[in-house]
C-alpha cells in the first residue's frame, strides 16, 4: 500500500487528491491538504475516482464490429480494421467525407491537448465539430474579436474582489466553469464575510444564489437585454471610468449611440427584471472598489450568447475592472507565453457548411448541422465518424435526429472507454486507460485558474499488460490518416512532431534545434513536449538562461504544485489584434446588436425549458458510478407551484414535455425556487437506448434533454446551440 498525489481530471476545478493505492488500485480518495490551489477540497466527483477507475462496465481492450455485436479484439485488429475502415470512405469519398467529433473530456487531459491539433491536419477535413458548440464557443468568438485570441479568457479574481455579479451560472455546483476555481464555496463566503457582495441573476434559485447576497430572477434568453439595459445606464448616469484601460481601448466613443435604444425601461420586459433593478446593478457595478461580470453557460447557450460573451467583458471593461486586481484577470499559465501586443486579429468563415452554410469557427462547424452533412447526398457527404471522449448522440440537439443518422454511417471509430449513446453505433472502439494510469498536466485549465500555478502528477499506477497509452492511441490514428500502415512508427511520428515544435521555439528565441532537443527530459513523447513549453514558458529555465527556472524535472520534485503567484495585469501584452487595442466594438458584433433593437419581444405566455447540473453530476459521462447516483432522483423537472396548481401537476408525479423536435416524460419537481414559466431538465440523462453497456447508468436512466432541443436554433455569431429557453408544453401525466 502506498499514497500518491494527482490533480482530478473530472472537472474544471483541477483539485488536488491524495490516493491510496492497494496493490494497482485506488483503494481511497482524500483532497490533497497540500496542494497549491485547491488545500484539500473536496467534492463527491474526486472522491468517486477509484470507482470510476475500477468500473467493471469500462472498456480494457478494444472493441471491433463483427455480425452486428461490438467484440473483444486485440489492438492490432483493432487498428486494422480501422484502416480498412477509413481508407475505404477516404479513397472513395475524399477527406471531407470523414468527419471528426471532440468531446469534453478530452480537454481534461494531456493527450488530447498535445496530439489532436496534429490529427486534425492529418484528417484534412473540413468536417470537424466539438463539444464547445454545445457549450463556450460564443465565449471564444467575444475574445476573439475583442482581444484578437479567442483563448483569451478574463477570470474573476475573486480572492480580492469585493462585488461578484453571476449570470447564467450556479458555481456551487459546477465547481467553476471557464474558471478554475476550487472551493469555490469558501471563496463566496469570504467575500461576503470581507463585506463584498455576490448578486447571482438566474431564472432558479440555485445552490449559488442561495447563498448569495442577492438573487435576481430573470426570464431565459433575457441576459442580453439586461446586460445591454446595464451598459446603457453607465453611460446615461456618466459612471463610465475605464481607468488606465482607456488607453488601450478603441470604440469606447461608439457604445453611445449603438446603446441608445436599449434604456432600461426598454429593457425591463425583455428581461423580466425592474428597471429600477437594472439601474442599481449597473451602479453597484461602478460603485465597487473592485467588481467582476462573470457570465457562464446560461448565457452563451442561448440565441444571443456572442453578444452576451461581449457584454460580460464590455462592462468589465467601462467600470476600469477588466485587467485589474479583484476585476476579471487574465492567468499566465507556466506553459503559455507572453503575447507582442498586437496580432493578427481573430475571423471567422474560411470555409461554411456544405447543406446549411454555416460558417467556419475555431477550424469547426456546429454540431447542430452534423446530421445535415450526414444525410444529405452529393459530393462532401460525411460517411464515416472518429470520435475522441464525446458523446453527441447525448449532447447535441435533437439528439433522436443524430442517433439516427450514426446509424446510417459507412464506418465509425471512437476513442471512449464506454459503449454508451454515440459509441454503440462504433465500428471499432478504441478506449483509453483510466486516470490512475495516466499521467496529468492541465494544459487547459491552467489558462483559467483564479492563481497561476503548475502541477504534474506521473501515473499513480503502471499501464495494464497490453494497454496502449491515450497518446499512442491518438498517434497511432494520425499515423493512419496521413496515409500510412496500420501499425505506422508511432516513436518516428512523435519524434517528428516534437521537432517542429522545437523548430518553432528555436525561431521564436534564436536558439539551436538541436541544442534545444538535448536538453529536453521526460519518460515520454508527451513529457517531452510538455518540458519543452515549460522551459520556454514565462517562469521558465529558458534552457539555461534563467538559473532556477521550471522545467518539467524541477516540477517533478513538487507533489502538490507549484504557486507561481496571484493574477497580475497583461494588458497591453496579451492583445493580438491589429490595432494592438482591446476592439471594444466589433463590426460583426454591431450589426447583431442593431438587430436586437429590431428584435419582437418574446411570447409571454410560453412556457421555456432550461437545463441545472448537479454537483454529483458531470454532462453524460459519469453516471455509472455508483455512489454519483444514489439517492434522490437527479433527472426530474422543476415546475414553480403557481404553474404546477394551474396545471394539475403534483410533486412526484410525471409530466410530458414537448417541444418542436421531441417530447419526454419524466417525473416533476415542484418549487418556488423556479420562476413561473419555466421548467428545468437536467441535461446528460437518457441511458434507456438499446446497446448499451453501462449497467449502473442505465437502472437510472433519466431522459434526454435534448430530445427537447431543436437543431435549427442557434447563436448566429457563433454557431452554438440553443439549449436553453427553448419554448416547450407541459402537461400532467
Amino acid at each position: 500500500m502506498g499514497v500518491t498525489y494527482t490533480t482530478c481530471p473530472l472537472c474544471e476545478a483541477t483539485c488536488g487528491l491524495e490516493l491510496t493505492i492497494v496493490g494497482d488500485r485506488i483503494s481511497a480518495v482524500r483532497g490533497d491538504r497540500a496542494d497549491v490551489l485547491s488545500r484539500g477540497f473536496l467534492c463527491p466527483k474526486g472522491a468517486s475516482l477509484g470507482q470510476l477507475d475500477a468500473d467493471p462496465d469500462r472498456l480494457r481492450s478494444p472493441r471491433v464490429r463483427s455480425d452486428g455485436d461490438l467484440v473483444p479484439a486485440s489492438w492490432a485488429e483493432a487498428f486494422e480494421a480501422v484502416h480498412a475502415g477509413l481508407g475505404q470512405v477516404l479513397g472513395a469519398h475524399g477527406r471531407d467525407a470523414v468527419a471528426l467529433y471532440i468531446g469534453n473530456p478530452s480537454v481534461h487531459g494531456i493527450a488530447a491537448n498535445l496530439y489532436l491539433p496534429g490529427l486534425r491536419k492529418a484528417l484534412g477535413s473540413r468536417n470537424v465539430y466539438t463539444a464547445s458548440t454545445v457549450d463556450q464557443m460564443p465565449k471564444h468568438v467575444a475574445c476573439g474579436y475583442l482581444y484578437g485570441d479567442p483563448l483569451a479568457i478574463a477570470v474573476p479574481d475573486i480572492d480580492r474582489t469585493d462585488l461578484l455579479l453571476i449570470l447564467g451560472a450556479d458555481p456551487m455546483t459546477s465547481n467553476g466553469s471557464l474558471w478554475t476555481v476550487p472551493d469555490l464555496p469558501a471563496r463566496l463566503r469570504s467575500v461576503i464575510s470581507r463585506g463584498g457582495e455576490v448578486i447571482v441573476v438566474d431564472p432558479r434559485r440555485s445552490r449559488t444564489a442561495k447563498v448569495a447576497s442577492r438573487y435576481v430572477p430573470i426570464r431565459p434568453g433575457g441576459d442580453v437585454f439586461l446586460l445591454l439595459g446595464m451598459a446603457h445606464e453607465l453611460f446615461a448616469s456618466g459612471a463610465v471610468a475605464p481607468g488606465r484601460l482607456a488607453d488601450h481601448v478603441a470604440g469606447l466613443d461608439e457604445l453611445p449611440e449603438l446603446l441608445a435604444p436599449f434604456t432600461p425601461e426598454a429593457m425591463a420586459p425583455r428581461c423580466g427584471i425592474d428597471a429600477a433593478v437594472v439601474r442599481d446593478l449597473a451602479r453597484r457595478l461602478a460603485a465597487s472598489p473592485a467588481a467582476a461580470v462573470y457570465g457562464r453557460i446560461g448565457t452563451t447557450t442561448v440565441e444571443h450568447g456572442t453578444v452576451n460573451s461581449w457584454l460580460v467583458d464590455v462592462l468589465n471593461v467601462l467600470t476600469g475592472n477588466l485587467d485589474r486586481p479583484g476585476g476579471a484577470m487574465f492567468p499566465l499559465p507556466a506553459h503559455g507565453q507572453r503575447g507582442t501586443g498586437h496580432g493578427p486579429g481573430f475571423h471567422i468563415g474560411q470555409w461554411n457548411s456544405r447543406v446549411r452554410q454555416h460558417p467556419e469557427v475555431l477550424g469547426e462547424l456546429p454540431i447542430v448541422t452534423l446530421a445535415d452533412e450526414i444525410e444529405t447526398t452529393g459530393p462532401g457527404q460525411v460517411r464515416a465518424l472518429i470520435t475522441i471522449a464525446g458523446n453527441p448522440a447525448a449532447s447535441a440537439p435533437n439528439s433522436d435526429r443524430l442517433g439516427r443518422a450514426l446509424e446510417s454511417l459507412d464506418f465509425m471509430v471512437s476513442v471512449d472507454p464506454y459503449i454508451n449513446e454515440t459509441t454503440r453505433h462504433a465500428d471499432v472502439i478504441l478506449p483509453p486507460p483510466p486516470p490512475s494510469r495516466t499521467a496529468h498536466y492541465d494544459l487547459a485549465y491552467y489558462r483559467l485558474s483564479v492563481r497561476n500555478v503548475a502541477n504534474f502528477s506521473p501515473a499513480a499506477a503502471p499501464l495494464d499488460d497490453g494497454a496502449l497509452d491515450e497518446c499512442e492511441i491518438l498517434l497511432r490514428l494520425n499515423g493512419i490518416l496521413a496515409g500510412t500502415r496500420a501499425d505506422p512508427d508511432i516513436a518516428a511520428i512523435a519524434e517528428a512532431d516534437l521537432m517542429r515544435r522545437v523548430a518553432s521555439v528555436a525561431s521564436a528565441t534564436g536558439r539551436d534545434s538541436d541544442t534545444i532537443r538535448r536538453m529536453l527530459t521526460g519518460g515520454s513523447a508527451a513529457e517531452l513536449v510538455l518540458d519543452l513549453r515549460l522551459r520556454a514558458g514565462p517562469y521558465g529555465d529558458q534552457f539555461g538562461d534563467v538559473p532556477g527556472g521550471l522545467c518539467l524535472a524541477t516540477l517533478k520534485t513538487y507533489p502538490h504544485g507549484v504557486d507561481l503567484g496571484p493574477l497580475t495585469p497583461r494588458i497591453p501584452e496579451l492583445l493580438r489584434t491589429p490595432s494592438g487595442r482591446i476592439d471594444l466594438v466589433p463590426v460583426a458584433i454591431a450589426v447583431e446588436v442593431r438587430r436586437l433593437a429590431q428584435a419582437p419581444p418574446a411570447p409571454a405566455d410560453e412556457f421555456v425549458v432550461v437545463g441545472r447540473r448537479h454537483l454529483r453530476s458531470n454532462n453524460s459521462w459519469m453516471h455509472n458510478v455508483p455512489s454519483l447516483v444514489k439517492g434522490d432522483r437527479l433527472c426530474t423537472v422543476v415546475v414553480n407551484s403557481a404553474d404546477a396548481a394551474r396545471l394539475g401537476l403534483v410533486h412526484g408525479g410525471r409530466a410530458l414535455v414537448t417541444s418542436r423536435v421531441g417530447a419526454v416524460e419524466l417525473p416533476v419537481e415542484v418549487t418556488d425556487d423556479i420562476m413561473p414559466g419555466v421548467v428545468s431538465i437536467p441535461h446528460g440523462w437518457g441511458h434507456d437506448l438499446p446497446g448499451m453497456r453501462m449497467a449502473v447508468a442505465q437502472r437510472h436512466a433519466g431522459v434526454n434533454a435534448n430530445r427537447l432541443t431543436d437543431d435549427l436554433r442557434l447563436d448566429r455569431l457563433s454557431g452554438t446551440a440553443v439549449l436553453n429557453g427553448v419554448p416547450v408544453e407541459l402537461k400532467a401525466i
